[in-house]
């Protein structure tokens, strides 16, 4: 038996096992695959595209989520810190209240309380630069996002709920509170 006789058997034997999987030769000489491969193949190519699709959207997700956490980070990160200096402007503000006037026109004290005095504008100043600002309370409608009501005072001048008296200066950083300020609202007189 030579090669090609060999070759020609085996041919024959696998077309006989294989005819019902065979693919149905086209007119070109390539092969077919069935309707049902077909459908099989387009089924899983959708699958794929669509997992393709959710991948990318999350993908997409996470940078931006990650982008808007880079960007808090870097707004809100002297947060801690812009708190700890509420104290000492606190405290500024109030030696600066404590000075008598006799005292602020006395020549000895009056270098003292000009250098107090920039010393509350550069820190006023600092504080704008780092989007710390300020929250305006008095005669403003209590804001409970704002504002802490501390006290009820009775008032003939004011609107029920109006800010009449500010304890301690309220603050914030960029669009979030820092600190409310300590109020007190009016209440109708009885």
């Amino acid at each position: 038996m030579s090669e090609t006789d060999t070759e020609r058997m085996m041919d024959e034997n696998s077309n006989d096992t294989a005819a019902d999987a065979a693919p149905v030769m086209t007119e070109t000489g390539e092969s077919a695959p069935s309707d049902s491969r077909i459908a099989a193949l387009e089924e899983e190519l959708a699958v794929a595209r669509q997992d393709v699709l959710y991948a990318h959207a999350e993908t997409q997700n996470v940078r931006r989520r990650l982008e808007k956490e880079l960007v808090d980070a870097r707004a809100y990160a002297a947060t801690g810190f812009a708190r700890d200096m509420l104290t000492i402007a606190d405290n500024l503000a109030r030696a600066l209240a404590a000075i008598p006037a006799e005292l602020r026109e006395d020549e000895k004290m009056k270098g003292l309380v000009v250098g107090l005095e920039a010393t509350g504008r550069e820190l006023d100043s600092v504080f704008r630069k780092n989007g710390i600002e300020k929250i305006e309370a008095m005669g403003q409608p209590l804001d409970p996002n704002l504002h802490q009501a501390m006290v009820e005072i009775p008032s003939a001048d004011a609107a029920p709920g109006t800010v009449v008296q500010e304890m301690q200066a309220g603050y914030r950083i960029k669009d979030r509170l820092l600190r409310p300020a300590f109020v007190g609202v009016a209440k109708a007189v009885e």
